[in-house]
């Protein structure tokens, strides 16, 4: 069974060498990797060149991450895909793991593991939150870890390529377009994957954007955006600007101002759970004391 790894990169050279060893360790099938670099500035490219044979690569202005990981999955043949960021990590026999499965489970079509958040040396410091398999469950929250996620090439073929109109939950709307359209999914829960979180990558770094595109995608997919996505875009917008703790009277207002507009903007209503979370919300208002 071949496996190919599709990693987009774009300036992440301090952290693309640790990505290509921890493919090049990998057994328990024939795998290729394949890197589609953005055109980095950085030193990504000598990396690349220096690294050997065990890859093939190209380095070129494209349209981004989701564009880069496209041409990936066009460029390979594999029966199984693996999609692996430039700052991402797989753990020792991670796709041997999924191999196995793969063979044992011809009926499942994606596999993912747990993972772990990683600092920029690797360190393993929480858990990725990841879940038993449950469609409704992820649309309120994205339990999926991508570098922890494997799909068969007939998904691709069957559903498409990744949605190039996202730039920050591309993987995400795919588990969730996949879901709706009744592809099999399964829980390997063994650890696979290192997720790199640091405050200067890409999501951490833009997360009112995340979260809006997160709404969008939602409402373009189901017609509705669950209340727990809006509360989280609402947290988005807030949080940098009202100190909850310093602030909790004025925190609670902004918190039922944001929420009714989001709700008005992607839903077009107020679900009834709404109506009484952010009733208990006005009640705390009125309750709590003026900060001074």
């Amino acid at each position: 069974m071949k496996v190919s790894v599709v990693t987009p990169s774009y300036n992440q050279g301090q952290f693309i060498r640790r990505t290509l060893e921890s493919v090049a360790s990998q057994g328990g099938a024939e795998i290729e990797h394949v890197v589609f670099d953005g055109g980095s500035t950085d030193d990504t490219v000598e990396v690349l060149k220096r690294f050997g044979n065990g890859i093939r690569w190209t380095s070129e202005k494209d349209k981004g991450q989701t564009d880069a990981v496209n041409k990936g999955l066009r460029a390979t043949d594999g029966e199984i895909i693996g999609w692996l960021n430039s700052d991402d990590i797989y753990y020792t026999d991670a796709i041997a793991r999924v191999v196995a499965f793969f063979e044992t489970h011809p009926d499942v079509d994606v596999i993912y593991g747990m993972a772990d958040h990683i600092d920029l040396v690797d360190y393993a410091f929480e858990a990725y939150p990841t879940e038993p398999w449950n469609f409704e469950r992820l649309r309120d929250t994205c339990f999926i870890c991508q570098p922890a996620a494997f799909f068969r090439r007939r998904v691709v073929e069957q559903h498409g390529l990744l949605d190039e109109s996202r730039n920050f939950c591309m993987d995400y709307e795919y588990w969730l377009r996949l879901g709706k359209a009744g592809v099999r999914f399964a829980y390997l829960e063994q650890k696979l994957a290192g997720s790199r979180l640091y405050a200067e990558n890409k999501t951490l770094g833009s997360r009112l954007k995340v979260h809006g595109e997160i709404n969008d995608m939602q409402k373009a997919l189901f017609g509705t955006v669950p209340d727990r996505w809006l509360w989280n875009y609402a947290h988005a917008v807030i949080d940098e600007r009202v100190d909850r703790k310093t602030s909790p009277r004025w925190f609670a207002l902004r918190m039922i101002f944001v929420m009714l507009k989001a709700a008005r903007r992607w839903n077009g209503r107020i679900s009834p759970e709404m109506k009484t979370d952010l009733w208990g919300l006005w009640r705390s208002f009125l309750k709590r004391p003026s900060s001074h």
